[in-house]
């Protein structure tokens, strides 16, 4: 049977990073076929080894969220002699991710000048807190803080609430995927011109960009924005409704949609009304209608809308919660989770690749590894250890 060839099959990564931003980065190369190596400290490791619930002696459900295909080495980066392999390494890589503070890879001789002088054509990937030009390079970057600080929290939640933040860490993961789109590139760019590149990505600049339209929004009209919980800021009717078993999600898209889910709640003169013939006038005028709709859609079951909104070609779905989401039957169909060995476990969970490339995900190739698990094994393959 052929071997399928991945994308990035032939690229090594060397990964100095932890938490989330550059584990997610990293992850995705690993998931599109690169040798990931996960440099971690021989004692405690990446710090989401101590984050979550405990899957075996050293994994956690947060560190195996962000690290599966990869292999783990433990090197002590304060010990000249580790540094020294973790250069005799590089020499065998393409790729380095790390994402110490502003300095900290210079101060141990691991900063992009040092390794290009020891592998020309390295691409090297630094995720920051805020740029490394800027007043604040020094400070160290948590999602936390950075979604408060870009205006993030600011726009989600209910009105009557306080800003809130998202329910994941969603500026250190998108910084990760914007870095890994940022590598792709640069070892594209290697190809055609032999030379390497450093790539720098701030999580506060990233904040800023999924900002999006409520960021354009702030600047035109000079006010922030005002939060609108479930619903969206400039589309009608377009959000949460509780039907008569439970929320259902409906986005009404056009005028034309909003004509026949009118048909269907049997209200066919709201769309005729003045008010309410244009997405700009219900936006305007949502107050008026929304509460008519949710009047509407209340004295109805989940599953008698579904498919009258379905055969009406208007988007809706359940409001799942988290486990049934993950045990649902799309997701199963799609194989987004996995059950994989696990040596002190047994078996654990793990979420699967999202790529799909040539009509097949392409999966988890490797379970979230064990702290250290392949330190012989890198170490005897790259430098004959």
């Amino acid at each position: 049977m052929e071997t399928r060839r991945l994308p990035l099959d032939g690229v090594r990564v060397l990964d100095f990073s932890r938490v989330i931003a550059g584990p997610t980065c990293s992850m995705a190369l690993g998931d599109l076929g690169a040798d990931v190596i996960k440099v971690e400290h021989p004692d405690r490791g990446d710090d989401t080894r101590d984050y979550g619930l405990r899957v075996g002696r050293t994994e956690t459900t947060y560190f195996n969220s962000m690290n599966r295909n990869k292999r783990s080495i433990t090197l002590d980066l304060q010990r000249e002699e580790d540094r020294d392999t973790a250069r005799e390494l590089v020499r065998q890589c393409d790729v380095v991710v790390q994402n110490f503070k502003a300095g900290g890879m210079a101060k141990m001789g691991l900063a992009y000048e040092d390794l290009k002088a020891i592998k020309p054509d390295i691409v090297y990937c630094s995720i920051t807190g805020y740029a490394s030009d800027g007043m604040e390079a020094q400070r160290p970057g948590y999602d936390i803080v950075i979604q408060g600080e870009a205006g993030l929290m600011a726009i989600n939640g209910d009105a009557h609430l306080p800003p809130l933040k998202f329910g994941t860490a969603i500026v250190d993961m998108v910084t990760g995927l914007y870095a890994a789109q940022a590598v792709l590139a640069a070892l594209f760019d290697r190809q055609r011109t032999g030379k390497g590149r450093h790539i720098e990505m701030a999580l506060f600049d990233c904040g800023v960009m999924i900002t999006a339209f409520y960021g354009l929004d702030a600047l035109l009209t000079g006010k922030d924005p005002a939060r609108c919980g479930n619903n969206h800021p400039s589309i009608v009717p377009y959000g949460v409704f509780d039907a008569a078993d439970g929320p259902l999600v409906i986005a009404v898209g056009n005028n034309a949609q909003f004509g026949r889910f009118c048909g269907i709640l049997g209200r066919p003169e709201l769309a005729d009304d003045e008010r309410f013939r244009t997405n700009i006038l219900r936006s305007t005028n949502r107050q008026a209608l929304v509460p008519i709709l949710m009047e509407e859609v209340r004295q109805r079951s989940q599953d008698q809308l579904l498919v009258q909104l379905a055969e009406a070609g208007i988007p809706s779905g359940k409001v799942l919660g988290l486990l049934e989401a993950l045990t649902s039957g799309r997701a199963q169909e799609a194989g987004l989770v996995t059950v994989q060995p696990h040596p002190d476990a047994g078996q654990t969970h793990v979420l699967s690749s999202p790529y799909r490339v040539d009509g097949e995900r392409l999966g988890v190739r490797l379970p979230p590894p064990q702290l250290g698990a392949h330190s012989r094994e890198v170490l005897e393959q790259l430098l004959g250890r």
